[in-house]
């Protein structure tokens, strides 16, 4: 009997080792930091109309990024991804008219085609919404809506160092549009629809 008892008691407690190890494997949460270039589309609508030649051009700019992801399903996940807000040069024919800071975090659903493989590709789509402030255009004269709706898409792949940790690399394209104000009048639309690419690191839970 003792025998018996003890054999259980190690049967239990490899099984409770076991199913700890796989719940750990299996979390849900997975962090990732990244550097993040963001390269605005420049596509503003140009000031006085049809034919003019005067358009608004938004710098470019090297960016830290942070997203969360919680995991449904090992193929299915949500990321929200953050950073803080980040300040842009605004040019007019290349002169420098003032500067503004964005805050645009996004939300995305992704499907993660490979979550056992260490190369797992993924897409992703979503909704990314920004908040403009701080903006100072043509010495206070114009001004920018205070935020943006828009679409974002992504693709990326991770690429497993170890179970917990792995490199991302990442692509999204998002919808950032602002009108430009003057004495409440839009004179322009700023197009800003970044390209952002990112590298990184993960750390899954």
């Amino acid at each position: 009997m003792k025998k018996s008892a003890t054999a259980t008691v190690m049967v239990l407690a490899a099984l409770g080792l076991f199913s700890g190890q796989t719940m750990a494997q299996e979390s849900p949460w997975l962090v990732r930091a990244r550097v993040v270039h963001l390269d605005p589309a420049n596509k503003s609508d140009p000031i006085g109309g049809v034919g003019a030649s005067d358009r608004l051009t938004v710098s470019s700019k090297t960016i830290p990024e942070v997203d969360v992801s919680y995991f449904f399903t090992p193929n299915v996940s949500a990321e929200l991804v953050l950073t803080y807000p980040q300040k842009h040069d605004v040019m007019l024919d290349g002169n420098n008219i003032g500067t503004f800071k964005h805050l645009p975090p996004s939300l995305l659903a992704q499907y993660h085609f490979l979550p056992a493989a260490q190369f797992n590709p993924y897409i992703g789509a979503g909704v990314n919404y920004t908040t403009i402030s701080k903006v100072e255009l043509l010495g206070g004269a114009a001004t920018l809506e205070h935020s943006s709706w828009g679409l974002v898409v992504q693709a990326g792949v991770d690429y497993k160092l170890d179970k917990n940790w792995s490199l991302n690399l990442d692509v999204k394209k998002a919808q950032i549009r602002s009108d430009v104000l003057v004495g409440g009048t839009a004179i322009s639309s700023v197009k800003v629809d970044p390209l952002m690419v990112g590298v990184g690191l993960g750390y899954r839970f």
